[in-house]
């Protein structure tokens, strides 16, 4: 191996271990949060939506389809994207 393909394999590393210990000190102390909104789990996708709450009200939106349907429609859609992917990947 070069020794600038070292130095490169070096510095990603190093980057990813700086990116997660980030990540976790920003999680650990609530950088970013809104203390108004608490969505859960959730609360670092949807802290920046304003009104995000009356969205995921019960009542907010009444479907037609069952839920087990809709999982199943979202994963079959996921594996036909991968192949989708795969095959494009390959050509």
């Amino acid at each position: 191996m070069s020794d600038k393909k070292k130095i490169f394999k070096v510095i990603t590393v190093i980057l990813a271990v700086v990116i997660c210990i980030a990540a976790v000190y920003i999680m650990a102390n609530g950088l970013g949060l809104v203390k108004e909104l608490d969505f859960g789990a959730g609360a670092y996708y949807y802290a920046d939506i304003p009104g995000f709450d009356k969205y995921v009200r019960d009542d907010a939106y009444d479907s037609q389809l069952p839920t087990w349907l809709a999982i199943v429609l979202f994963l079959l859609w996921g594996a036909l994207m991968y192949a989708l992917w795969k095959w494009v990947d390959r050509h």
